[in-house]
């Protein structure tokens, strides 16, 4: 069974990304998992205390670190049911019919991706425990996640309702036909009427593109309006979200590579850093 997993960590989006994922998981007819992952937290220690006590006090001090470590890892664990049991309840309430809870030790990404032969949709929050609502960044994970997930992500920013419309951002690259294949395909938006977007120059090889990823998805029932805005990226696909009060925006995911972008930035990473909508981020 493919499932939808909501990523919960506890944080001031948890409830935010729990109403997104019942959202997405009743869209898709998909069971919903709930997953918190138990990232262990470096604790600094000296290795070697041999140099300022006696080896009998650093055996006992060794004893304590190991105990107290196993006591943190205990909390931690019970700490992270109750998170599951809270985000567990909310969705219940929100209408969540097919639920299951799952809490696993290690990296996110790690859990996700070992996960992923089973997953159909990934909700995560753009901030993580450690940020403010206001904090002008992204989670740390929210990157690793769309660089290294073959799954698409739904990054909730805020408040989540359910979205009356969506826009897709589109440069005619593989990584936008990847992510207008798979909207295509897709029941999570269908039923929406779809902002087919082209920011820049209006030539005869990228209006064929358009009017072919536009046609692909009236064919499979889409209301599509399809559009060549010239100028920047990020300002002219702000812009048309803001006039045209769109709801949801999708994007295919960091389309270079690593080096390209500490060059010449990433317009994903600007666009999830700013959003004040939910972003279905697709590779």
């Amino acid at each position: 069974m493919m499932n939808v997993i909501a990523c919960i960590d506890g944080s001031s989006l948890s409830e935010y990304v729990t109403t997104a994922s019942v959202w997405a998981a009743r869209q898709m007819g998909a069971p919903l998992i709930l997953l918190h992952s138990l990232e262990k937290e470096p604790v600094r220690t000296d290795d070697d205390l041999s140099g300022s006590i006696g080896l009998g006090s650093r055996e006992h001090l060794l004893d304590e670190l190991i105990a107290l470590d196993e006591k943190r890892a205990k909390l931690a664990f019970e700490h992270g049911q109750l998170i599951l049991e809270n985000a567990k309840d909310f969705a219940q309430k929100a209408g969540a019919k097919q639920l299951e809870l799952l809490q696993r030790h290690g990296d996110l990404v790690d859990n996700l991706l070992h996960l992923e032969e089973e997953t159909r949709l990934i909700v995560v929050g753009r901030l993580g425990s450690h940020h403010t609502m206001d904090a002008h960044t992204i989670g740390s994970h929210i990157e690793r996640v769309a660089r290294t997930s073959k799954r698409p992500i739904l990054i909730s920013v805020g408040k989540f309702k359910s979205p009356n419309n969506f826009m897709i951002a589109y440069d005619g690259r593989e990584a936008a036909d990847n992510a207008i294949t798979r909207i295509a395909q897709s029941p999570l938006l269908i039923g929406l009427p779809c902002h087919l977007v082209m920011a820049g120059e209006d030539t005869t090889e990228r209006r064929h593109k358009l009017d072919g990823a536009k046609q692909l998805l009236e064919e499979e029932g889409f209301d599509v309006t399809a559009s060549i805005i010239p100028g920047k990226i990020y300002s002219t696909l702000t812009q048309y979200r803001d006039e045209n009060e769109i709801e949801l925006m999708a994007m295919g995911a960091y389309g270079h590579s690593r080096l390209r972008q500490f060059f010449v930035g990433s317009n994903t990473s600007k666009m999830i850093i700013e959003s004040h909508i939910p972003l279905l981020i697709l590779r």
